[in-house]
């Protein structure tokens, strides 16, 4: 996504792009619709409404439209691997909450080959890029939102825990939100801690859901999930804030320096 400090409204230039203004205290930040994000949507619409149809989840199409919106806008191939997983959320969910485990796999592994070759089409087309960063755990806590919400409204996992999955997520989004609604650019992307509290998140859950689909006791892991996940999640919070801490140290002694 480019962003752009412009000084008024006449910099939106009428090149055949749709723009979009966002006003930040002392920035308009224009974002453009763009041919990846329209070409990508329509291929993943057109896959989402056929799921819907077969499915017989009609909601969805309202989800997969909302995403397709939002993409639109997001330039990049790489950027659209990524958001295959906030696509993913929708049939994950429904999988998740009527105890589909065979096809929560198929999910998974689906979003895990994503988030392995995002980054390398991205390095590949020479596009790699901070909204790339930004984007890659926000999706992430889509997906894994959809699927414990769902498994605890199925009755497969711990609604307090699902509640601490999303917060794992949920907080560290809010809080760059914040930050850049003050006029701050955050570094937003995965702390070391937070790919390791993911891939925690994924091996604890996608057991669960491996266990339970071969009709094995699946006690033993959901033990573990309910100590671990929130041991990982404070940690990510805790380093996450320490980096921010870091960050913004830096800021103001390159700010002395200049000054």
């Amino acid at each position: 996504m480019r962003r752009e400090s412009l000084s008024g409204t006449a910099a939106l230039q009428a090149s055949g792009a749709l723009a979009v203004a966002f006003a930040f205290p002392g920035t308009l930040v224009a974002v453009r619709l763009n041919r990846t994000g329209v070409i990508a949507g329509v291929v993943y619409l057109v896959l989402g409404v056929a799921w819907s149809v077969w499915a017989g989840v009609p909601w969805a199409f309202a989800w997969f439209v909302g995403v397709a919106v939002v993409g639109a806008f997001i330039p990049g191939e790489a950027n659209h691997v990524t958001l295959a997983r906030a696509y993913l959320s929708a049939p994950v969910f429904v999988y998740a909450m009527h105890g589909g485990y065979g096809a929560i796999a198929v999910a998974v592994a689906l979003a895990g080959l994503t988030d392995l070759t995002d980054g390398t089409i991205a390095r590949r087309f020479g596009r790699p890029s901070k909204l790339g960063g930004a984007l890659d755990p926000v999706v992430d806590g889509v997906f894994m939102g959809g699927l414990v919400i769902g498994l605890a409204l199925g009755g497969t996992f711990p609604l307090w825990l699902a509640l601490v999955v999303i917060a794992r997520y949920l907080l560290p989004a809010l809080a760059g939100g914040v930050l850049i609604a003050a006029g701050r650019r955050p570094e937003l992307r995965h702390t070391l801690t937070g790919q390791v509290s993911t891939t925690l998140i994924l091996v604890l859950v996608g057991g669960v859901c491996l266990f339970r689909g071969l009709d094995q006791d699946s006690g033993g892991l959901l033990n573990a999930a309910e100590v671990v996940i929130p041991a990982a999640t404070v940690a990510t919070f805790i380093h996450l804030g320490f980096a921010l801490r870091r960050r913004a140290g830096a800021a103001e002694a390159a700010a002395a320096e200049a000054g």
